[in-house]
């Protein structure tokens, strides 16, 4: 959705009209939902946070700034949901539960094989990530998942944009060598099986 027909919409939605609020809400849904999924490793608790950020964005539409982004200001509402949250709780990352949502090119007609590479590569990601601290697998997921710019990321979480390079960097490193030494780790088994 380009921004001028996202602030149409938005405009629309503060006058009361249900249906470009409902618009505005498909259009965000999904990506938020993932990305909640993905940073808090509970669907539930996602989906709580989902609901609460679009009450709480929809109360307050007449507060949106058009010079911003309206992603960037829904996903800070939505991480601030997300901490309130953990502060009640510890989170508890099941990435069988993380793993088993799927994108929208998902096919049954995929050779079985290639969709049990695919998923052993989804869970291989979802263990590397939970290595990572919360910021920078925030900052991961929102470079990779949901294909923020470098600058947009620095400013959602106010941060230099160097700051978020850095972070984006070593946590893809921690990633790259935890899933390394995983494979290392099967590769020795199975030569020991052998």
């Amino acid at each position: 959705m380009t921004r001028s027909a996202e602030q149409r919409l938005i405009e629309q939605a503060v006058k009361g009209d249900r249906d470009a609020a409902d618009k505005l809400i498909r259009a965000h849904q999904g990506s938020l939902y993932a990305y909640l999924l993905r940073l808090s490793g509970k669907p539930d608790m996602a989906e709580d946070i989902v609901q609460d950020a679009f009450v709480r964005v929809l109360t307050h539409l007449e507060r949106f700034d058009p010079k911003y982004r309206f992603s960037t200001w829904l996903f800070t509402i939505a991480k601030r949901l997300y901490v309130n949250a953990n502060q009640k709780c510890k989170p508890h990352y099941d990435t069988d539960i993380v793993d088993s949502w799927k994108g929208a090119d998902e096919s049954p007609s995929r050779p079985a094989e290639v969709q049990e590479v695919r998923e052993n590569a989804r869970s291989a990601i979802g263990d590397a990530l939970q290595t990572l601290s919360e910021q920078q697998r925030e900052i991961v997921l929102l470079f990779h998942q949901q294909s923020w710019p470098i600058a947009l990321i620095a400013e959602h979480m106010s941060m230099p944009e160097g700051t978020i390079k850095s972070h984006l960097h070593r946590g893809r490193q921690r990633m790259r060598k935890h899933i390394e030494r995983v494979n290392e780790t099967v590769r020795d088994a199975a030569e020991a099986w052998s």
